[in-house]
Formats: C-alpha cells, sequence, structure tokens
C-alpha cells in the first residue's frame, strides 16, 4: 500500500539529498501573478469505467513428486482451475478502485483489492497463500496426534508430506490532510503443514512436527509536514501463538518444546530537515521482545517461565550536503542496543552420571553496535563520477569469547557515462576486522578448543572488486554485465575458518529482432571456495576440509508474433538451473564426505490467439525435470543410534498444460 510519508519515503528523500539541495521544483514555482483560469488542459480525460483483464485458465498437471508444486503452482494431480486478473476503475469525481490476482484456486496465489481518493484516503485488502513443498515420501517410526508421539512397529512406518503453507490476510488504510496523513494496517499470518524435528531420548529420534501457528502484525503512525520538513511517529507489534505447546511420548511426558509463544513491540520516530543544500534525517527506535511462555515440566524444578525480555535501543543520524556542483560530502552514525532483562536462575551442573554439585546462572547476553560512515561524490568531468567512503562497524557483547570486535573498511566506486552507448560502474572494497582478546573459559566456551575461531569473531581481511557495463550498441541490442570477486583471509585462525572466495557473474542479452520478434537470454555463474581446519586432540590442527560450491543459471526465451494477420503469437522459454557441493576432508589419508547435487530445466511453450479486440485463448506447455542427491539423507535406521525420516531425495519429470480464456475490459 502507498503511505506518502511513512519511513520507507523518509528513507528514500533521506537517499535523495543531493537532488533536493538546490530546488527548482514546480512546487517552490512563484504563481502568485498567474490567472490560472485562462489555463486549462483541453486534451486531458479521465477514462471512466473499468478497464483491464481478466482470464480464467484450466490446468492439468502430471507429477509423481510434491516438489514439482514449487514451479506449477500446486501439487495435485490432474485438472485444476485458477483466476488471474488486473482490473482498474476510476470516475470522474476522483475515486479509483483496483483489483489484482494471479492464480487464485492454486495453492500460489494472491489478489490485493484497493480503493482510493486522489489525495483523500487510500484502503486495501490483500490475500496470499503460498506454499513450499519439501516431500511426499517422509517417513516415522513415530506417530503424532495431540501431543503425543506414538511409536509404530517396524516395519511399518507412519508417511507424511513436508510441506509448509501460510495464509496471509492484511488490511490498510490511510487518511490524508492538509500538512498530515494517518495510516494503518493489519496483517495475520496462519502457518500450517509438517516439518522435521530432533528430539533426544536416549538416541536422537527425528519425527514430523506438526505447523500450528499464528502471527499478528499491527502498525499504526501518523506522517507530518512542512515546507522543509519531513516528520513521522508510529507503533509497529508483532504477536506469535504456537498451537503446538509440547510433545510427550508414552513413557516421558514434555519430551520436546515447540517454539514458545512470543510477542514484540516498537515505537518509532523519524524525520528530516532540508537547510539549504544539506540535508539531515534522523530516526529513534524503542522496543521491547517478550517471550513468557510455560516451560515444559522438569523433574524437581520450580521455575514454571522463564519471564524473557529483551528491550531494543535503535538511533540514526545522516546528513549529506552539495558543496558545490561537484563534490557532494555525507555521513551517517547507526547505534543499536538489545539489553537483555531476562530472568537468571541457578542450574544444578551435571558431570557425565552424578551430580557435580556445582550450581550455574544462565547468562543474559547483551549486544551493542556502533556504525560509523563518511562518504564524498565528485564529478571529474562531463560523464565521470568518483566516490569514496569509509566505515567503521564497533560491537561490544557480554559473556562472549571475544567482547569487542570493529570492523574498517575503505571503498571506492567509479561511475563512466562519457562513452555512446555504455555505461560502466567499477568499485573496490578492502575491510579488516579486529577486535579484543579472546576468553575461551568455564563462562564462554567450556567444551569448546581454545583454539577455536568463530567465523564472525575472527580477525579477517576481506578484499573486494566489482565491475557492472551496460553495452547497447544497436538500437535492437542491449548487454548488461555484472561481475564479482571477493576474498576473505583469517589469518590468525587456527582452528576454524581459514579463507573463503566467492567469484561470480551474470550476463543478460536483449534483442529486438524485428517489430514481430523478441529474445532474451541469460547466464550466471557462481564459485564459492572455502578452507577449515579441526582437531580431534584439542592442542592443535590436525584435520582440514576442501569445501567447494559452485551455481548456474542459463537460460533463453523467444517470442514470435504477428502472424495470421496479428492475432498469433508463438513463444518460448528455457531454464536451467545446477547446484553442487562437495568436501574433501584430510585427516591423515583423503576422505569424501559426499557430494550434494540438484540441477533443473523447465521449458514453457506458449501459443497466444487474439480472437478478438476484447477476447483472447492461450495454449501453454510446462515441462520441468528435477533431480538432487543429499548425502546427509540416509535411511531411516541406516546409522545405529540414529534415526531419521527417511531418504527422501528427488528424481522427477513433471508436465502441466494450461488453456486459458482472458477478456480484455475496454
Amino acid at each position: 500500500m502507498r503511505f506518502s510519508l511513512n519511513l520507507i519515503t523518509l528513507s528514500l528523500l533521506a537517499l535523495s539529498g543531493n537532488a533536493m539541495a538546490m530546488d527548482f521544483s514546480v512546487a517552490n514555482a512563484n504563481t502568485s501573478k498567474i490567472k490560472e483560469g485562462a489555463y486549462q488542459c483541453k486534451r486531458c480525460v479521465v477514462n471512466e469505467g473499468y478497464q483491464g483483464q481478466v482470464s480464467a485458465t484450466a490446468h492439468y498437471l502430471e507429477q509423481n513428486d510434491i516438489h514439482a508444486g514449487n514451479a506449477f503452482g500446486t501439487d495435485k494431480d490432474g485438472l485444476a482451475s485458477s483466476v488471474s486478473g488486473d482490473v482498474h476503475y476510476q470516475n470522474k469525481a476522483g475515486y479509483q478502485a483496483a483489483m489484482q490476482a494471479h492464480q487464485v484456486g492454486l495453492d500460489n496465489s494472491f489478489i490485493t483489492l484497493t480503493g482510493e481518493k486522489a489525495g483523500v484516503f487510500e484502503l486495501a485488502l490483500d490475500y496470499q497463500l503460498l506454499t513450499r513443498y519439501q516431500a511426499d515420501d517422509a517417513r516415522s517410526q513415530y506417530w503424532y496426534q495431540d501431543g503425543m508421539l506414538t511409536p509404530v512397529s517396524a516395519p511399518q512406518y507412519y508417511q507424511f508430506d513436508l510441506l509448509k503453507q501460510r495464509e496471509i490476510l492484511g488490511l490498510a488504510a490511510e487518511y490524508q490532510g492538509s500538512f498530515y496523513d494517518a495510516y494503518a494496517s493489519y496483517q495475520r499470518q496462519d502457518k500450517t503443514g509438517n516439518r522435521e524435528a530432533v528430539m533426544f531420548v536416549q538416541k536422537p529420534i527425528a519425527f514430523g512436527l506438526p505447523i500450528d501457528s499464528t502471527t499478528d502484525n499491527m502498525n499504526l503512525g501518523m506522517s507530518f509536514s512542512g515546507a522543509n520538513w519531513l516528520a513521522d511517529m508510529q507503533y509497529n507489534g508483532s504477536l506469535y501463538r504456537n498451537n503446538i505447546d509440547s510433545v510427550s511420548l508414552p513413557y516421558a511426558y514434555d519430551a520436546y518444546s515447540a517454539t514458545p509463544d512470543n510477542e514484540a513491540h516498537q515505537v518509532a520516530f523519524s524525520g528530516q530537515y532540508r537547510l539549504n543544500a544539506t540535508v539531515m534525517n534522523g530516526r529513534v527506535v524503542v522496543g521491547r521482545m517478550i517471550q513468557d511462555d510455560d516451560l515444559v515440566t522438569v523433574s524437581n524444578s520450580p521455575i514454571q517461565n522463564w519471564d524473557g525480555q529483551v528491550d531494543t535501543l535503535d538511533m540514526y543520524y545522516g546528513m549529506s550536503s552539495m558543496l558545490s556542483n561537484r563534490l557532494r560530502l555525507g555521513g551517517s552514525v547507526d547505534y543499536s542496543q538489545r539489553d537483555n532483562k531476562g530472568s537468571q536462575f541457578d542450574f544444578m551442573q551435571y558431570s557425565y552420571n552424578n551430580l557435580s554439585g556445582a550450581f550455574k546462572q544462565n547468562l543474559p547476553l547483551d549486544i551493542d553496535r556502533t556504525t560509523v560512515k563518511v562518504n564524498a561524490s565528485y564529478r571529474l568531468m562531463q560523464g565521470y563520477r568518483l566516490q569514496a567512503g569509509y566505515e567503521r562497524k564497533m560491537v561490544d557483547r557480554n559473556y562472549g569469547q571475544r567482547e569487542q570486535t570493529h570492523d574498517d573498511k575503505l571503498w571506492s566506486k567509479l561511475a563512466i557515462r562519457a562513452i555512446d552507448d555504455v555505461t560502466i560502474n567499477l568499485e573496490a572494497a578492502y575491510g579488516m576486522r579486529g577486535g579484543s582478546r579472546f576468553n575461551a573459559n568455564e563462562v564462554t566456551s567450556a567444551e569448546e578448543n581454545p583454539l577455536l575461531r568463530k567465523f564472525y569473531l575472527a580477525d579477517r581481511n576481506r578484499a573486494e572488486v566489482g565491475m557492472r557495463i551496460n553495452y547497447s550498441p544497436l538500437s535492437w541490442l542491449a548487454v548488461d554485465l555484472n561481475s564479482y570477486y571477493a576474498d576473505d583471509e583469517y589469518d590468525a585462525t587456527q582452528i576454524g575458518l581459514k579463507s573463503s572466495t566467492d567469484v561470480g557473474y551474470d550476463l543478460n542479452v536483449s534483442l529486438q529482432l524485428s517489430e514481430q520478434v523478441n529474445a532474451y537470454g541469460f547466464a550466471g555463474q557462481q564459485w564459492i571456495k572455502s578452507a577449515q581446519a579441526g582437531s580431534q586432540s584439542a592442542i592443535k590442527p590436525d584435520w582440514f576440509t576442501d569445501i567447494n560450491d559452485e551455481f548456474i543459471n542459463l537460460g533463453a526465451g523467444l517470442s514470435y508474433g504477428g502472424l495470421l494477420q496479428d492475432k498469433l503469437t508463438l513463444g518460448a522459454d528455457y531454464l536451467f538451473a545446477n547446484s553442487a557441493s562437495d568436501a574433501d576432508t584430510y585427516f591423515g589419508l583423503s576422505a569424501d564426505y559426499g557430494d550434494y547435487y540438484s540441477y533443473s530445466h523447465s521449458v514453457n511453450l506458449y501459443a497466444d490467439y487474439q480472437v478478438s479486440s476484447q477476447f483472447a485463448v492461450k495454449l501453454a506447455y510446462q515441462y520441468e525435470r528435477y533431480y538432487d542427491t543429499d548425502p546427509a539423507k540416509v535411511e531411516i535406521a541406516h546409522i545405529p543410534g540414529l534415526v531419521t525420516l527417511g531418504q527422501f531425495n528427488h528424481n522427477y519429470n513433471a508436465h502441466q498444460v494450461m488453456l486459458s480464456f482472458s477478456y480484455q475490459l475496454q
């Protein structure tokens, strides 16, 4: 929904400081001596009534794996139907309404209704159905019903679908006054399905945990504006309720605790002020997160709930100023604080099979972040602009392995617009992370190797370069190329991530071969390589792993119109996607953990026939070939002491035929 002066608008205006520095807009023009009655738009005609298009589609799907539903919108074999549309209505009084719908009737669809009077009010109603399919052949030795897991006698297994479905209903309203806007929105999300969960009862046991939760999100606010300023205040709230409380076994109650209920609240104030060629903006956000759900029953424990509370504070101030028609300077300070005020309790500590006699408290972890940025933009000459900046991020944590870290980054960008038919953007950056001394003790990491360095805390040097080129050598040809390279080195780490590189490119080609023929193609690849070291002896590194990830995306399409007296259009689209990951481990001898590998081929063929100026028929065929293999997925009892949900890798061919009838409103 469109809110004229909400936080999104304020952020966009903050980024447009150089454009607002010298204001020659029509709104600031001197119109006191103009006779407005003598000027009228004689060609401004309001198209009253309805405009747009509605369509009804019949789908026929043939598949043997519900994973195909992610590409086709539904997992159901056989015939299905859906409705789509994009319809607008307006009248001379200024009232407007619109309806947008996509495949309503399938498992992935949406419909949005809006109504407004320009400059006065706007209303919106939105419904979405989102479904993510994982597998239809998951098997478990346990059958779930009403919070109880009941064992199933082998060789029989309880079979179920792994999927997540979300129904989202949203309402929003905005009222626009002379110098203020008031807005409100509400959204409810109901999530259902089944997911994989694991409990430990003498051995790890995987089972299918139903999903049944509700999340309510609310937003209320008002915005104000003046000649050179904007201000906004709003409230945001979120309430999460999980209808699955805990899971029990016939011989052990409350053996597994599901996600607890929680809620979050925020009050935000933001604004912007323009002083000549300088734009200043800022915000203050105060929040509180609460988790006070009942704990599962624990023997001899008097604690009924955690009484968890985290208070948050976020502050931001930014400024941008045009010092000349060539030079712009800017900077910002961003601060966030997370103050954990959850309850603290003393817990008896166990030492293998007997009580140690010692007590230990759960420690509330706090974190503060401060980010400072400065930047400059300078026009070297016509068509050349150079940008540079410095950023420093400082993080303070309590009770951590490393209580303080600081990241420093220098970056530069060069934009070239002086070459005919070509735009070039070059960028480079170098960053370093350091911090306080590592503390490996009983409070922070009693179970971990003291030489271990977690990648987000360890010293790191990062180098990045990138290039983007847009090239249009001919009126019918456009080429876009984006390439990037990043290298991370953890020179001070003995055990943990040692190095990582990320290299890739994206290439897009668009062709207008004739008035009737359009074509496109794209290709993208990414390679991520990392190396890490570990230790079995807890003294020094004695095993090493090299991990290689590769991703490929290829696609092409062609549409040919103008056939049968400009009534028939034929088209084809093809997409190939491939991802692979392998890990080679060296522990005296080389060992292969097994590769993860997946690929898909997707083909879409269509014929669109314009029966009349208002009525059209479209026939389409879609095909998907999908395959993946994951060595981490094993049969239910393949490994002694481990109970899984089975090996549900995917290997299928799926076909869908669609017949659509569309009507153009005039």
